[in-house]
Protein backbone atom coordinates (compact mmCIF):
# COMPACT_ATOMS: atom_id res chain seq x y z
CA UNK A 1 0.00 0.00 0.00
CA UNK A 2 2.85 2.37 0.83
CA UNK A 3 4.46 1.60 -2.74
CA UNK A 4 0.96 2.33 -4.41
CA UNK A 5 0.25 5.59 -2.73
CA UNK A 6 3.68 7.15 -3.29
CA UNK A 7 3.42 6.05 -6.67
CA UNK A 8 -0.13 8.04 -7.11
CA UNK A 9 1.15 11.19 -5.43
CA UNK A 10 3.83 10.73 -8.13
CA UNK A 11 1.51 10.74 -11.11
CA UNK A 12 -0.56 13.32 -9.39
CA UNK A 13 2.46 15.60 -9.00
CA UNK A 14 3.38 15.05 -12.92
CA UNK A 15 -0.07 16.40 -13.40
CA UNK A 16 0.01 19.25 -11.94
CA UNK A 17 2.92 20.26 -13.52
CA UNK A 18 1.59 19.64 -16.97
CA UNK A 19 -1.38 21.81 -16.43
CA UNK A 20 -1.36 25.09 -17.86
CA UNK A 21 -4.07 26.54 -16.21
CA UNK A 22 -4.12 28.14 -12.73
CA UNK A 23 -4.82 27.50 -9.18
CA UNK A 24 -7.53 29.73 -6.94
CA UNK A 25 -6.97 29.68 -3.32
CA UNK A 26 -10.21 30.90 -1.88
CA UNK A 27 -10.69 32.33 1.58
CA UNK A 28 -13.61 34.21 3.59
CA UNK A 29 -13.26 36.86 6.74
CA UNK A 30 -16.19 34.57 8.42
CA UNK A 31 -17.07 31.14 8.01
CA UNK A 32 -19.49 31.48 11.08
CA UNK A 33 -21.76 34.29 11.06
CA UNK A 34 -24.27 34.13 14.45
CA UNK A 35 -27.58 36.41 14.39
CA UNK A 36 -28.31 37.26 17.90
CA UNK A 37 -30.94 39.49 18.75
CA UNK A 38 -30.17 42.83 17.99
CA UNK A 39 -28.20 41.42 14.70
CA UNK A 40 -28.21 44.70 12.49
CA UNK A 41 -26.13 42.70 9.69
CA UNK A 42 -22.27 41.78 8.27
CA UNK A 43 -19.70 42.12 6.18
CA UNK A 44 -18.12 39.09 4.37
CA UNK A 45 -14.80 39.38 3.05
CA UNK A 46 -14.03 37.35 0.01
CA UNK A 47 -10.21 36.77 -0.48
CA UNK A 48 -7.27 34.60 -2.26
CA UNK A 49 -5.00 34.18 -4.94
CA UNK A 50 -4.62 33.00 -8.40
CA UNK A 51 -0.89 30.48 -8.60
CA UNK A 52 -0.18 28.22 -11.03
CA UNK A 53 0.25 24.63 -10.52
CA UNK A 54 3.98 25.39 -9.05
CA UNK A 55 2.51 28.18 -6.43
CA UNK A 56 3.95 30.95 -8.30
CA UNK A 57 1.93 33.71 -9.16
CA UNK A 58 0.03 33.04 -12.42
CA UNK A 59 1.52 35.95 -13.91
CA UNK A 60 -1.18 37.11 -16.76
CA UNK A 61 -4.18 39.07 -16.86
CA UNK A 62 -7.69 37.51 -15.74
CA UNK A 63 -10.65 38.69 -14.27
CA UNK A 64 -12.43 37.14 -11.02
CA UNK A 65 -15.70 36.93 -10.54
CA UNK A 66 -17.40 36.14 -7.28
CA UNK A 67 -20.62 34.58 -6.16
CA UNK A 68 -21.90 34.29 -2.76
CA UNK A 69 -25.84 32.14 -2.85
CA UNK A 70 -27.73 31.57 -0.11
CA UNK A 71 -29.89 28.31 1.11
CA UNK A 72 -32.47 27.47 -2.18
CA UNK A 73 -36.18 27.33 -0.97
CA UNK A 74 -39.05 26.83 -2.98
CA UNK A 75 -41.70 30.29 -3.50
CA UNK A 76 -44.92 31.26 -5.31
CA UNK A 77 -45.49 34.87 -6.15
CA UNK A 78 -49.06 36.36 -6.03
CA UNK A 79 -49.37 39.20 -8.69
CA UNK A 80 -51.56 41.87 -6.86
CA UNK A 81 -54.11 43.66 -8.64
CA UNK A 82 -56.81 45.79 -8.09
CA UNK A 83 -60.77 45.22 -8.38
CA UNK A 84 -63.48 47.74 -7.27
CA UNK A 85 -60.72 49.37 -5.23
CA UNK A 86 -59.84 46.40 -3.24
CA UNK A 87 -56.80 44.79 -4.09
CA UNK A 88 -56.85 41.08 -4.90
CA UNK A 89 -54.89 37.94 -5.67
CA UNK A 90 -54.43 37.61 -9.35
CA UNK A 91 -51.77 35.24 -11.42
CA UNK A 92 -49.35 33.17 -9.46
CA UNK A 93 -46.35 31.31 -10.61
CA UNK A 94 -43.79 28.81 -8.74
CA UNK A 95 -40.03 28.45 -8.31
CA UNK A 96 -38.67 25.83 -7.50
CA UNK A 97 -35.29 27.08 -6.43
CA UNK A 98 -34.65 30.47 -5.36
CA UNK A 99 -31.89 31.70 -3.65
CA UNK A 100 -32.56 33.00 -0.40
CA UNK A 101 -29.64 35.16 -1.30
CA UNK A 102 -27.63 36.38 -4.13
CA UNK A 103 -24.74 38.47 -4.43
CA UNK A 104 -21.97 39.11 -7.47
CA UNK A 105 -18.93 41.05 -7.30
CA UNK A 106 -16.55 41.21 -10.12
CA UNK A 107 -13.58 42.84 -11.37
CA UNK A 108 -15.24 44.55 -14.50
CA UNK A 109 -18.79 44.90 -16.09
CA UNK A 110 -19.63 40.74 -16.73
CA UNK A 111 -20.47 41.61 -20.28
CA UNK A 112 -16.94 42.62 -20.33
CA UNK A 113 -15.48 39.52 -19.32
CA UNK A 114 -17.54 36.44 -20.77
CA UNK A 115 -20.52 36.38 -23.15
CA UNK A 116 -24.39 35.64 -22.30
CA UNK A 117 -24.03 31.82 -22.55
CA UNK A 118 -21.29 31.65 -20.31
CA UNK A 119 -22.75 34.14 -17.98
CA UNK A 120 -26.37 32.36 -17.47
CA UNK A 121 -23.80 29.10 -16.26
CA UNK A 122 -22.21 30.05 -14.11
CA UNK A 123 -24.94 32.72 -13.20
CA UNK A 124 -23.19 36.19 -13.44
CA UNK A 125 -25.70 38.42 -11.89
CA UNK A 126 -28.70 38.88 -11.17
CA UNK A 127 -30.53 38.47 -14.82
CA UNK A 128 -28.81 34.82 -15.12
CA UNK A 129 -30.27 33.29 -11.64
CA UNK A 130 -31.60 30.08 -12.63
CA UNK A 131 -35.00 29.72 -10.60
CA UNK A 132 -36.31 26.68 -12.15
CA UNK A 133 -40.18 27.57 -12.61
CA UNK A 134 -42.62 24.75 -12.32
CA UNK A 135 -45.73 24.27 -14.41
CA UNK A 136 -46.71 25.39 -18.27
CA UNK A 137 -46.67 29.22 -18.33
CA UNK A 138 -45.70 31.38 -21.01
CA UNK A 139 -42.41 32.46 -21.46
CA UNK A 140 -43.05 36.10 -21.09
CA UNK A 141 -45.09 35.77 -17.96
CA UNK A 142 -42.17 33.65 -16.78
CA UNK A 143 -39.71 36.77 -17.41
CA UNK A 144 -42.15 38.74 -16.00
CA UNK A 145 -42.30 37.41 -13.09
CA UNK A 146 -39.03 36.24 -12.40
CA UNK A 147 -38.21 40.33 -12.95
CA UNK A 148 -40.43 41.21 -10.02
CA UNK A 149 -38.94 38.23 -7.66
CA UNK A 150 -35.30 39.98 -7.86
CA UNK A 151 -36.82 43.49 -8.24
CA UNK A 152 -38.42 42.49 -4.62
CA UNK A 153 -35.19 40.30 -3.17
CA UNK A 154 -33.56 43.34 -4.68
CA UNK A 155 -35.08 46.21 -2.57
CA UNK A 156 -35.08 43.74 0.52
CA UNK A 157 -31.22 44.42 0.31
CA UNK A 158 -31.15 40.24 -0.38
CA UNK A 159 -29.98 40.66 -3.93
CA UNK A 160 -27.48 42.45 -4.82
CA UNK A 161 -24.48 43.09 -7.63
CA UNK A 162 -21.22 44.79 -8.13
CA UNK A 163 -19.38 45.18 -10.88
CA UNK A 164 -16.12 46.19 -10.19
CA UNK A 165 -15.69 45.09 -6.48
CA UNK A 166 -13.24 42.53 -6.57
CA UNK A 167 -10.06 44.16 -6.48
CA UNK A 168 -7.17 42.62 -7.94
CA UNK A 169 -3.05 43.32 -6.80
CA UNK A 170 -0.37 42.60 -8.87
CA UNK A 171 -2.67 40.01 -11.04
CA UNK A 172 -1.95 37.52 -7.87
CA UNK A 173 -4.19 38.52 -4.97
CA UNK A 174 -7.78 39.63 -5.00
CA UNK A 175 -10.38 40.84 -2.24
CA UNK A 176 -13.79 41.42 -2.50
CA UNK A 177 -16.72 42.77 0.11
CA UNK A 178 -20.54 41.71 0.31
CA UNK A 179 -22.68 42.67 3.18
CA UNK A 180 -25.27 40.48 4.65
CA UNK A 181 -28.04 42.41 5.93
CA UNK A 182 -30.04 41.75 9.18
CA UNK A 183 -32.97 39.58 7.15
CA UNK A 184 -30.77 36.83 6.42
CA UNK A 185 -32.10 33.71 6.23
CA UNK A 186 -30.19 31.26 8.23
CA UNK A 187 -28.37 28.05 6.71
CA UNK A 188 -25.14 27.17 4.66
CA UNK A 189 -24.03 29.60 2.25
CA UNK A 190 -21.71 29.42 -0.96
CA UNK A 191 -19.13 31.50 -1.84
CA UNK A 192 -17.75 30.00 -5.34
CA UNK A 193 -15.06 31.89 -6.71
CA UNK A 194 -13.84 31.97 -11.13
CA UNK A 195 -10.78 33.14 -12.42
CA UNK A 196 -11.85 33.90 -15.97
CA UNK A 197 -9.21 34.73 -18.72
CA UNK A 198 -10.18 35.41 -23.01
CA UNK A 199 -14.13 35.02 -22.12
CA UNK A 200 -12.99 31.25 -20.44
CA UNK A 201 -13.35 29.93 -17.10
CA UNK A 202 -9.83 28.94 -16.73
CA UNK A 203 -10.05 27.35 -12.66
CA UNK A 204 -13.20 28.10 -10.09
CA UNK A 205 -12.96 26.76 -6.08
CA UNK A 206 -15.71 27.41 -3.67
CA UNK A 207 -15.83 27.61 0.46
CA UNK A 208 -18.59 27.86 2.66
CA UNK A 209 -20.32 30.12 5.24
CA UNK A 210 -22.83 29.03 7.76
CA UNK A 211 -25.18 31.60 8.94
CA UNK A 212 -26.72 30.66 12.53
CA UNK A 213 -29.07 31.84 15.07
CA UNK A 214 -27.70 31.38 18.85
CA UNK A 215 -28.54 31.87 22.00
CA UNK A 216 -32.36 32.96 22.92
CA UNK A 217 -33.06 33.14 18.91
CA UNK A 218 -32.27 29.69 18.30
CA UNK A 219 -34.00 27.78 21.31
CA UNK A 220 -37.08 29.59 19.72
CA UNK A 221 -36.29 28.26 16.03
CA UNK A 222 -35.80 24.78 16.93
CA UNK A 223 -38.74 24.90 19.59
CA UNK A 224 -41.17 26.01 16.51
CA UNK A 225 -39.43 23.35 14.66
CA UNK A 226 -39.39 20.02 16.90
CA UNK A 227 -42.73 20.96 18.37
CA UNK A 228 -44.80 22.70 16.04
CA UNK A 229 -48.01 22.24 17.15
CA UNK A 230 -47.27 23.02 20.38
CA UNK A 231 -45.77 26.29 19.89
CA UNK A 232 -48.74 27.37 17.49
CA UNK A 233 -51.14 26.87 20.33
CA UNK A 234 -48.53 28.62 22.60
CA UNK A 235 -48.57 31.68 20.64
CA UNK A 236 -52.40 31.61 20.05
CA UNK A 237 -52.73 31.31 24.19
CA UNK A 238 -50.08 34.04 24.39
CA UNK A 239 -51.67 36.64 21.97
CA UNK A 240 -55.29 35.97 23.44
CA UNK A 241 -53.96 36.39 26.82
CA UNK A 242 -51.87 39.61 26.08
CA UNK A 243 -55.15 40.59 24.54
CA UNK A 244 -57.26 40.00 27.68
CA UNK A 245 -55.10 41.97 29.75
CA UNK A 246 -54.73 44.56 27.89
CA UNK A 247 -58.04 44.87 27.41
CA UNK A 248 -58.29 44.47 31.57
CA UNK A 249 -56.07 47.40 31.85
CA UNK A 250 -57.86 50.18 29.76
CA UNK A 251 -61.17 48.74 32.02
CA UNK A 252 -59.05 49.97 34.49
CA UNK A 253 -57.83 53.36 33.57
Amino acid sequence: MPAVRALLLIVFAFALMGQRDPILVPEVSQHDVEVRQGFTGTELLLFGAVLDPRGRAAGSDYDIVVVLKGPSRPVRLREKERFIGVWINAASSDFRSVPSFFAVASSRPIPQIVDEKTAAIYEFGTDYIQLSPSGAIDPEERARFKDGLVDLKTREQLYNQDFGGVQISEQVLYQARITLPSNVTTGTYTAETFAVRGGRVIASAMTEVEVQKVGFERKVEEYSQDLALVYGLLAVFLSVGMGWLAGRLFALI
